[in-house]
């Protein structure tokens, strides 16, 4: 039987986290709810992480959770902020209320995702890009943080981070000489930025999408290492991959459940999962969130 107990433990628990330095205050996911609330406000790299979550949520049989997505293409921690203060509505607001996506508004602003739901749980993360780079991301992220726990409807919410990846070896992306374009230099670069983050600020809850994707580059061989154009996911295994990694360090410690066995396969799709990728992809998952969390995985 596998150990997913002290994943539940850890983050269950730890319910209250006050950081010295900036004073804002965080908490740790919620216990059992009746419906667990999930929004993501970031960019592609928030869309890619979460597209098939209410694929693997309906495959487990869980229909009482909802989730939001506030995109704007390419945004940082910055820009964020930026927007709020300027008050203006460059967001898509997605939302997903019985495991299939919708969208609600193609002109929307951080406040209308904000305010649509009691959120739970807050998910951001820095652009891809800065992702390695941690002087990019303060004092946005303080800023940030304090616009969620200001106006979000639950003042017990958890805000969390997603860990991005690295892009390919061959990514011809503007960002990538950042890293001497190396993908090993630029995945450290942004464990080092997570490490540091978890250390300074209230943030304990860490999407490890990032160390997911470089799992099942490790577990199994791609051309593009699992990215359509060398930094976005593939539609297949890359995507398939993030949303598993998101509900085994979100949903999974709520509902007291595990992604392993998971039998979605995107079905009825031409990204449909054979039984070796799916399991290929669920295991990659699996083990960053055993890294992240101390979670021993066979």
């Amino acid at each position: 039987m596998k150990k997913i107990f002290a994943i539940w433990l850890l983050l269950l628990f730890g319910v209250l986290n006050v950081n010295a330095a900036s004073g804002i205050t965080n908490y740790g996911l919620p216990q059992e709810p009746d419906t667990l609330r999930i929004l993501g406000v970031g960019n592609s790299f928030t869309d890619d992480g979460m597209m098939y979550l209410p694929n693997l949520l309906a495959a487990a049989g869980i229909h009482n959770v909802v989730l939001g997505r506030l995109y704007i293409g390419g945004c940082t921690l910055e820009r964020h902020c930026k927007e709020y203060e300027s008050g203006t509505r460059p967001y898509v607001y997605y939302k997903s209320t019985k495991n299939r996506w919708e969208t609600v508004n193609k002109t929307a602003s951080l406040l209308d995702g904000l305010l649509d739901e009691k959120w739970d749980v807050i998910v951001v993360q820095q652009a891809s890009g800065y992702s390695g780079l941690y002087s990019s991301y303060q004092p946005w992220l303080d800023n940030l943080m304090e616009v969620l726990r200001f106006n979000c409807r639950n003042a017990g919410a958890c805000i969390a981070w997603q860990q991005t990846w690295a892009y390919a070896t061959t990514s011809n992306h503007p960002d990538f000489p950042k890293y001497s374009s190396n993908q090993l230099a630029m995945y450290q670069n942004i464990m080092s930025c997570n490490e540091k983050l978890v250390e300074s600020t209230p943030i304990e809850i860490v999407i490890p999408t990032g160390t997911a994707i470089q799992n099942l580059r490790g577990i199994m061989h791609d051309a593009k290492e699992f990215t359509r154009d060398g930094y976005h996911l593939n539609y297949k295994m890359g995507r398939f991959t993030a949303a598993c990694t998101w509900f085994q360090a979100l949903v999974a410690p709520v509902f007291r459940t595990t992604i392993e066995g998971n039998d979605c396969r995107l079905y009825g799709s031409s990204q449909r999962l054979s039984d070796e990728e799916a399991e290929a992809c669920m295991l990659a998952a699996r083990r960053a969130c055993a890294r992240h969390y101390s979670v021993w995985v066979e």
